[in-house]
């Protein structure tokens, strides 16, 4: 069942003015005032004597002009008089954005151009100042540290509910956040992570009483939950919950073109005009008005046909689920084995997240096999596990192929019976880095980031500190932050990931045989 909502700790004036400004507009659900200005704009005959150079197209590459076509070159253009200024908007953005705040049911909503890291960052910028503590989950993207990095905030790391049998990072609980507040009552604002990658969604509604009534701030990192607002039998959405900022990808499960996301906020405890000052720092300065465009026309399509189109995508979901509950030895997450770790804790049942490691190959194997060979490519590859994203773009055709994809998979590991069971027993009892349940590294990332450092050898490495990111990527949580202690678990994790064909982003070369870290006196 839906988690219950506490009564809202907002004023009451302020309510009234949320509401006056939604019914407003909320007559006009399909209209699209920042695309309808674009296109006006991209068809006006005029001779263009701004940027960008390409002048609307006509000075294009040829190669450029196939790909994307005359229509898309003519409407990348500047802020126009007619286009307006996100930075201060009264024009088609200003339209735009109310009905975005209207749809997914904030107080007010900002555009973003850089994706949901200028949101991440802006929103740290915005509430914290240099030496002020922040609640972080160590499952954080790495976007966090960017914020922590430019803010100078302290970090308090908690530690998200580990599962060891799924080798899975869920969340953070409210009785831990909690805990964490006791322990530093000077904590100024908690940053929480739903869902997460795979998809598992806490109790928001529950740790934004807690955090309130301390009179704390809330964050949200809600990149892979814009969706959740739309359908009762998802999970309840962090604005629902009473978040103070919420961040959104909206280009991750909606309709928007990649790298355009959305900042919510409510209430009165995040200063407005600072979060806009934030935002200039973050965003750019010539920000492009097709991404801007692209939320307005998600925000259009999901008002008005919202609840239908997740309905079809729930169903796809579904029907690949239940042929999957039969493919053994394949495993997949569900609701139930979320809630068993957590009844804080639900399953966004659209995120699909494959136990692959009983065919005897890494999630990053299963990877490449499905990719290159079987025309399905998966969001994220884990050691043990692929995560899907199953959307309002995908069809039925496509979870077909899914589905049979996987089973092609099965077959062939039945092949190889004897190695296969050797190789799935050595990745049960695989290298897990365990953080302790709260921790405040010996150096900030800031000061780590702008502190002298130099390289040495893995084998030389543990004990001191890091001064770089070290980054399996995707999903971009980092394994090693500046500031933090190196671990000897750290190092044979991250030597894992790279062994079985991940990515590592951080390390000073290519076969993670170096580490930087911080030339300083006891560091030595």
């Amino acid at each position: 069942p839906p988690f219950p909502i506490p009564p809202s700790p907002f004023p009451d004036s302020l309510l009234i003015l949320a509401a006056i400004n939604r019914l407003s507009i909320m007559n006009t659900p399909a209209e699209t005032p920042l695309i309808s200005a674009l296109a006006q704009a991209a068809q006006r005959e005029h001779a263009a004597f701004y940027a960008p150079g390409h002048k609307r197209g006509q000075g294009a590459a040829a190669s450029l002009r196939a790909l994307l076509g005359v229509q898309a070159l003519q409407a990348d253009l500047p802020e126009l008089p007619e286009l307006d200024n996100l930075f201060a908007p009264e024009g088609p953005i200003q339209q735009a954005q109310q009905l975005a705040a209207a749809t997914f049911g904030a107080e007010e909503t900002f555009f973003l151009a850089n994706g949901s890291t200028c949101g991440i960052e802006a929103a740290v910028l915005a509430v914290c100042s240099p030496g002020s503590k922040i609640l972080v989950p160590r499952n954080a993207h790495r976007s966090v540290l960017a914020a922590l990095i430019l803010s100078g905030a302290r970090p308090i790391f908690l530690s998200p509910i580990y599962d060891d049998r799924g080798d899975l990072a869920y969340g953070v609980t409210p009785e831990q956040v909690d805990l964490a507040l006791q322990a530093h009552p000077d904590i100024q604002a908690v940053m929480v992570v739903s869902p997460n990658y795979q998809g598992v969604c806490t109790n928001i509604a529950a740790i934004a009483a807690s955090v309130h009534a301390q009179a704390k701030i809330l964050i949200v990192d809600e990149a892979h939950g814009p969706h959740l607002s739309f359908h009762p039998q998802l999970p309840p959405g962090a604005i629902a919950g009473g978040a103070d900022l919420v961040i959104q990808s909206t280009h991750k499960v909606l309709a928007a073109l990649t790298q355009a996301s959305m900042l919510h906020v409510q209430g009165a405890r995040v200063d407005r005009e600072r979060l806009r000052q934030a935002l200039q720092l973050t965003q750019s300065t010539s920000p492009n008005y097709l991404l801007l465009a692209s939320l307005d026309a998600a925000r259009q399509q999901m008002a008005v046909e919202g609840t239908a189109l997740m309905d079809q995508t729930l169903a796809i979901a579904h029907h690949v689920r239940s042929q999957l509950a039969n493919l053994t030895p394949l495993q997949c997450l569900t609701p139930a084995n979320v809630a068993a770790v957590s009844s804080h804790f639900q399953l966004d049942r659209t995120r699909l997240t494959v136990d692959v490691s009983a065919l005897g190959m890494t999630g990053f194997a299963a990877d490449e096999q499905l990719h290159t060979h079987l025309g399905v490519t998966a969001e994220l590859p884990t050691l043990r596990q692929l995560t899907f994203i199953l959307s309002l773009g995908n069809t039925l055709a496509d979870g077909e192929r899914l589905i049979a994809a996987l089973a092609t998979l099965v077959e062939k590991a039945a092949l190889t019976a004897e190695p296969r069971a050797a190789i799935a027993t050595s990745m049960a009892a695989g290298v897990h880095v365990s953080y302790p349940v709260l921790a405040e590294p010996p150096v900030t990332p800031r000061d780590a980031f702008f502190a002298p450092s130099r390289t040495v050898s893995v084998a030389q490495a543990s004990g001191h500190i890091s001064a770089a990111t070290l980054c399996p990527y995707p999903p971009g949580i980092p394994v090693l932050l500046p500031g933090e202690v190196i671990t000897p678990a750290a190092i044979a994790y991250l030597q894992q990931i790279h062994a079985s064909g991940g990515v590592i982003t951080g390390s000073p070369d290519s076969d993670l045989q170096a580490l930087r870290i911080l030339a300083t006196p006891g560091n030595n």
